[in-house]
């Protein structure tokens, strides 16, 4: 279709409605709309100085034309909508643009002081790189690996080293930066795991060799530090690699045994700290299936009901059943509903809408298990117990 020179104007199709059928097809699907001259007019008036736009003295004479210009804004606007309805019904203007442009100068006026603020419609093609701008605004939210130091260890047998790797969420402000550690074994095991799944997708990744001799000294364990946390680097933008379990695991699986370790040992206060340190190692890598959260969530909560801290237990209980309203068929759903029910009625909290979604799930749940559902404390202690 040849593009006709004349831009369709919205004070056009206000007046031409009837026309506007037989035009449409000649003028407005790639032209697109243009400014309107009241807003031009307004544009130019704000961009004089304040004592050329407002003087100091006012006669009755300019009061009245200033009011009569205030209602003539008031229409200009009223009549911008009526427009846009217009180009609605001729399809000229999808919905969802329509409700772009009213957004953009409901923004341009939050006060909703049509008189005192000018304003302007957009074109099309102004509305789609407007909102794609937006869109756009908000930095794509990535880890950042780093091992910034490192200390020789030693056991029964040998020395050996252990690089300190801290987990860092950029795109926005983190202030819960955790660090953990590892030793080049612990890298060796995750790496050969991960082959078994996703040798394709993982053909271009090295990995340092490992060596016989000579890895105690300064050189090399600044080297292999540099290795290792480009090998992180390389294998976290890999999707298939990062949402895999044998890659989380490899970040909390040590800490979460010697947090439950610690819970079957009665040593809560120890157990809290890992399993807060776990917590936020969590809230970073498994943003895709926030329940893997759940189990670590409901170990928090027992160490704070059994060190007599209610409050804090009932508000980490409640962070946990938020991320269960959709898993009603969770293991931990119902025991942490009954647990809730129990610190509510502690701390003098409302527990009826917990005690109705325990009533709504409860013969679901005996229906799809033929066992007594277990407490909440009886699931935490048997998680990680080597058999």
């Amino acid at each position: 279709m040849q593009c006709v020179p004349r831009i369709l104007r919205l004070k056009d199709l206000a007046n031409e409605p009837e026309n506007m059928n037989e035009r449409s097809q000649e003028n407005v699907g790639i032209c697109g709309l243009s400014t309107l001259p009241e807003v031009e007019h307004f544009e130019k008036e704000a961009s004089l100085p304040d004592k050329s736009r407002r003087p100091q003295s006012r006669s009755p004479s300019d009061m009245r034309d200033s009011s009569r210009d205030n209602m003539n804004a008031e229409s200009s606007w009223e009549d911008i909508h009526k427009k846009l309805n217009v180009l609605k019904k001729l399809n000229v203007l999808r919905p969802t643009e329509m409700e772009q442009t009213r957004k953009i100068h409901q923004n341009d006026n939050p006060s909703g002081d049509r008189s005192t603020r000018h304003h302007h419609l957009m074109t099309t093609r102004e509305l789609q790189l407007y909102w794609k701008e937006e869109k756009s605004k908000g930095k794509p939210v990535k880890l950042l690996f780093q091992i910034q130091s490192t200390r020789i260890a030693e056991d029964f047998l040998s020395k050996f080293v252990m690089y300190q790797i801290v987990i860092i969420k950029t795109g926005s402000f983190d202030g819960k930066k955790v660090f953990i550690e590892r030793r080049y074994s612990d890298f060796e095991r995750l790496h050969r795991n991960l082959l078994k799944d996703f040798k394709e997708e993982m053909e271009d990744v090295v990995f340092p060799k490992k060596l016989l001799m000579g890895n105690l000294s300064e050189e090399m364990i600044r080297k292999r530090m540099m290795a290792l946390q480009d090998y992180l680097g390389e294998i976290y933008p890999i999707r298939c690699v990062r949402k895999s379990q044998k890659f989380i695991k490899f970040f909390i699986e040590p800490e979460l045994e010697e947090g439950y370790c610690c819970i079957r040992g009665g040593q809560y206060g120890a157990a809290m700290r890992t399993f807060q340190q776990v917590i936020y190692l969590q809230e970073k890598l498994v943003e895709h299936c926030p329940t893997l959260m759940v189990p670590s969530l409901c170990a928090l909560l027992i160490c704070h009901r059994d060190m007599n801290e209610s409050q804090m237990a009932y508000e980490v209980g409640m962070k946990a059943v938020e991320l269960l309203e959709k898993h009603t068929t969770h293991r931990y759903y119902m025991p942490l509903l009954d647990t809730l029910i129990s610190l509510a009625f502690k701390t003098g909290k409302e527990y009826t809408a917990l005690r109705e979604k325990v009533q709504i799930n409860e013969m679901k749940v005996r229906r799809t298990f033929d066992y007594e559902i277990p407490t909440l404390k009886e699931l935490v202690v048997q998680e990680y117990v080597k058999h």
